[in-house]
Order: structure tokens, then C-alpha cells, then sequence
């Protein structure tokens, strides 16, 4: 069955539908929290062990471009999370996804919400001056893109087939 739903693109497979059967991406963890623990571990890093790279000198350099960073990644979030909320889908990765969404800001990427998230995390970084949390920002992004985003990728082609490969060559995944 195929619907549009406030300007989203909706697919409901009427076999899963019927059953009740949606099943979920089985992300290793809620995105929010790989962010929080990342952001936490690189702060006590810094304490604990400090690191210090590149240049350390003061000025407001590094709020202005930190701040930068989190308004964008503010914005691009809370685009991703209203796209959601107007198509009547969940936002969080434990509730089955209702509609696939590719209209909006989820014309543009793929994953708003999480390149969003990445930019607050980076600003807060930058504007804290941290050095661990700009470098565990590697390992972040890849538990992030195979234990997050793989496995939703890999649910929403399951799930919606046809319409999510198509939507899938057509946006790229961040930008």
C-alpha cells in the first residue's frame, strides 16, 4: 500500500501491516546515548589525561566556531525530528518505522539526525577545546555508521523494499 502523509512518502508492506509484525533495526545502542558517552569519555580524558593538540591560545575563536557548529547541528536535527513527526513515524531507533520518509530535509540526507548530532558533537568539542572528543570522534563515527546506520539501513530495505533502494541511490547518506 502506498500513502503520502503530509508530505512524506509513505510504504506499508499490508503482509507486515496485518501482522502487526514490524520488527526494529536492532541498533547496537540509542544514537543519543553513543553521543553522550563519547562526549562524557572525552571530557574525562581531557581530565585525566590531558592531550593537547594544536594551538591552545585563547580568544573566542574557538566558542564562535564551536557555537557554529552546534546551531547547524541543532537546525539539521530538529528538521530531521519534525519530518519524522509530520509523517507520523517514530524518531527513536526502538520503535518500528511506520512510513519512509524522503521528502523535506530527508531529500537532501539520509540520516539528518545523526550528521546533526555529529556537528553538536564536534562544536562542543571545538568550543570546550577538547582533544579526546575530537579524537574519539573516529571511533564514533564508526560504531555509528556499521552498528547504527548499517543496521537501519539493512531494516529499511527489508522493510520497504524497492521504495528504499531507489531512495537509497537517489539521497546520500550524509550530504
Amino acid at each position: 500500500m502506498r500513502n503520502t502523509l503530509a508530505g512524506a512518502t509513505m510504504n506499508q508492506d499490508s503482509a507486515a501491516h496485518d501482522k502487526g509484525d514490524f520488527g526494529t533495526a536492532e541498533v547496537i545502542a540509542r544514537p543519543p546515548r553513543l553521543f553522550l558517552a563519547a562526549l562524557l569519555l572525552g571530557l574525562a580524558l581531557d581530565r585525566l589525561l590531558p592531550l593537547r593538540l594544536g594551538t591552545h591560545e585563547g580568544g573566542p575563536a574557538h566558542w564562535i566556531a564551536g557555537g557554529f557548529l552546534v546551531v547547524i547541528g541543532l537546525a539539521l536535527a530538529t528538521a530531521g525530528i519534525r519530518n519524522f513527526g509530520s509523517a507520523a513515524t517514530p524518531v527513536p531507533t526502538i520503535e518500528p518505522t511506520r512510513t519512509l520518509v524522503t521528502t523535506g530535509i530527508h531529500g537532501f540526507s539520509r540520516n539528518p539526525i545523526y550528521l546533526g548530532m555529529f556537528l553538536i558533537y564536534a562544536g562542543i568539542g571545538v568550543a570546550v577545546r577538547s582533544s579526546w572528543m575530537l579524537l574519539l570522534a573516529l571511533p564514533l563515527i564508526i560504531v555509528m555508521r556499521y552498528g547504527v546506520v548499517g543496521r537501519e539501513e539493512a531494516y529499511l530495505e527489508r522493510r520497504f523494499g524497492d521504495s528504499y533502494r531507489a531512495y537509497k541511490a537517489r539521497v546520500r547518506r550524509w550530504l
